[in-house]
């Protein structure tokens, strides 16, 4: 039923009445209470912002910036002595089924759950442990400069279009190496075999949490096969995943599939030689488009150990709200898991040439039937490392599959026990 303009102007005056008291009363009752917050750089919100959190709410919160790759470990040290590392903190999505395992999350209270499309990554027995505030998922990017250039009209919609069009871009010339993956033995690596296996499959691990070799061998023979016809750079087996998708920016390769990120990375000119050039796309899969794509995202999360429980709360729900979430995007460009949101910054032409990217938002899909497991990090370690050994040796995808099923297998089994 539609409202007209003078009944929600009425409706507003009621709220904001209603309110007022409110939030006077939640100063009153908090004031005085302190929550840590343990977050990379990346996700800290201006002293601005939280200075007006502290204002509204009566609640003052201490930031303490730490990388990504201390915070569990942090996490672990203090779960060890039964102390707290910090009442919320940073959680990857990549963590969700150790965290949980470990009983270092707490159950957060969120109704408004289902404005996050990503939201059942961080979800146990239908209950949230973790709300995603940083975007991350797979795009397609194509220089359309390159592809003009030797010939091509449309981008690749398929994976067999993606081999034979960098083949023809090779061949005149325009970029030595058309196409850039991760190779490097890292998390990556790992995050590319996933979605490539999943995106063309629909599948990626059984009911049984075991490894599915039928998809697993479709994958492999698609990176396998990109690197033997030296269509990516044989110097990404030594380097980062973000080494690889940097050269969609510097002009040096004419297709990815990388983060979501890279839209705006792609048209910054203090990142960028092809500013305008790259176009986000659906992601090629067997015979047309990928129906899907898969997250990887930031979220925070609180410790069942807070003696502060309320408060930090009501932080994660400020945390990761609307108004918030516009904030953080300006302040250290965070990408918004909202898809209200993101899209409102897209129509205020905040993030420009974008492409598919609201369409992919809406169509990311887990790969993980059962949750990210516990033994998530283990399985990782063997996954990058076997792929890493197929692209630096003449094994083929075949012979591969074999070892990496059984490797992956054997973790499960191990977890199992």
């Amino acid at each position: 039923m539609k409202k007209t303009l003078k009944s929600i102007l009425a409706a507003s005056l009621t709220l904001s009445t209603v309110l007022a008291p409110l939030t006077a009363m939640a100063q009153e009752e908090n004031a005085g209470i302190e929550i840590s917050f343990m977050i990379p750089d990346w996700g800290a919100p201006s002293d601005e912002m939280l200075a007006r959190f502290e204002e509204e709410y009566g609640i003052k919160v201490n930031v303490l910036p730490t990388s990504w790759d201390d915070i569990r470990d942090k996490l672990a040290i203090a779960a060890a002595s039964n102390t707290v590392a910090a009442d919320v903190f940073e959680v990857d999505w990549s963590w969700m089924g150790e965290f949980t395992s470990a009983d270092w999350l707490a159950p957060i209270d969120l109704p408004d759950a289902d404005a996050f499309p990503a939201i059942e990554q961080f979800m146990l027995n239908n209950e949230v442990y973790a709300v995603p505030y940083a975007n991350d998922f797979r795009i397609a990017y194509y220089n359309t400069k390159m592809y003009e250039e030797a010939g091509l009209e449309e981008p690749p919609v398929t994976w067999d279009q993606v081999m034979e069009q960098a083949k023809t871009i090779k061949d005149a010339g325009i970029t030595e190496y058309p196409v850039s993956l991760p190779l490097g033995a890292d998390e990556n690596l790992t995050t590319t075999f996933f979605w490539l296996a999943y995106t063309r499959n629909g599948i990626l691990f059984n009911e049984d949490n075991t490894l599915n070799e039928e998809a697993s061998l479709d994958a492999l023979t698609i990176i396998k096969a990109l690197s033997d016809e030296e269509l990516i750079n044989p110097g990404n087996v030594n380097g980062s995943g973000m080494d690889a998708y940097r050269q969609i920016n510097s002009g040096d390769t004419a297709f990815i599939v990388g983060p979501s990120s890279f839209v705006g990375r792609v048209n910054n000119e203090e990142e960028s030689t092809v500013v305008g050039q790259v176009k986000p796309i659906l992601l090629p899969g067997v015979d047309a488009n990928a129906e899907r794509t898969v997250p990887f995202q930031e979220a925070v999360g609180i410790s069942p150990n807070t003696e502060n429980m309320e408060a930090a709360q009501t932080f994660v729900k400020w945390y990761t709200s609307e108004e918030t979430q516009l904030e953080l995007f300006d302040a250290v460009g965070a990408l918004p898991t909202r898809l209200s949101i993101l899209q409102q910054l897209i129509d205020e032409e905040k993030i420009k040439n974008t492409g598919a990217m609201v369409e992919l938002a809406e169509m990311v899909e887990s790969p993980f039937p059962n949750g990210v497991p516990e033994y998530y990090t283990e399985m990782s370690a063997e996954i990058y490392n076997t792929i890493n050994k197929m692209v630096t040796s003449d094994l083929s995808a075949e012979e591969v599959v074999k070892e990496l099923v059984e490797k992956v297998n054997s973790v499960v089994e191990e977890f199992a026990e």
